[in-house]
């Protein structure tokens, strides 16, 4: 029986040595570890590793629930992935969630509840921040990339649409966007 550390941060910036740490003091003898986001599980390859090398018996340690899943769902799939292999699932920092445990599982069941719960609120709050923005005319959205007025003049030229987006690193999608909008706003115009 082994417990197995999985340690995730979600950029390129931010350290996984206090998780690290953790995990080697809870008696961890393997850490996988990677700087990913943790949205989608099927991207994680440390995290698929871990699910690898786990066997029966084993238990996979994370610092917090959130290292491992965001969403319910996902939790519940790597639960339940783990259980079917026999293996455990403790939290550190909270410390009431351990599978091998009746209670261990209920307390799982409701923080993951609780978690998804404040991410949806919290992606909730996000929209109407921008919603409101909207209204007062401050959010403006992202600033264009290319110049609309380049990809006309390059069109009016003659340059094929798929030779306008090569020369000017965007995608075609763009162009052809614009060169629909050019052509709805000559007709408007015209009538």
């Amino acid at each position: 029986m082994v417990d197995v550390g999985y340690a995730r941060v979600s950029s390129v910036g931010q350290s996984l040595e206090l998780q690290e740490d953790a995990l080697k003091q809870a008696g961890c003898s393997k850490i996988f570890k990677e700087k990913k986001s943790g949205r989608r599980t099927v991207d994680r390859e440390q995290l698929n590793a871990a699910l690898d090398y786990v066997r029966e018996g084993d238990t996979l340690v994370v610092t917090r629930l959130d290292r491992l899943a965001r969403s319910v769902i996902d939790l519940h799939k790597l639960v339940e992935t783990l259980t079917g292999k026999g293996v455990g699932f403790r939290v550190l920092q909270q410390s009431g969630i351990d599978t091998t445990t009746s209670t261990g599982k209920l307390t799982l069941g409701i923080l993951a509840a609780v978690a998804e719960f404040e991410a949806d609120i919290r992606a909730e709050r996000q929209r109407d921040g921008i919603a409101a923005a909207k209204a007062k005319g401050v959010y403006k959205g992202r600033k264009p990339s290319v110049d609309p007025a380049e990809i006309k003049r390059l069109l009016a030229e003659g340059t094929r649409p798929v030779d306008v987006a090569k020369q000017l690193g965007c995608a075609r999608s763009t162009v052809y966007r614009l060169a629909e909008q050019d052509s709805k706003d000559t007709a408007q115009a015209s009538s």
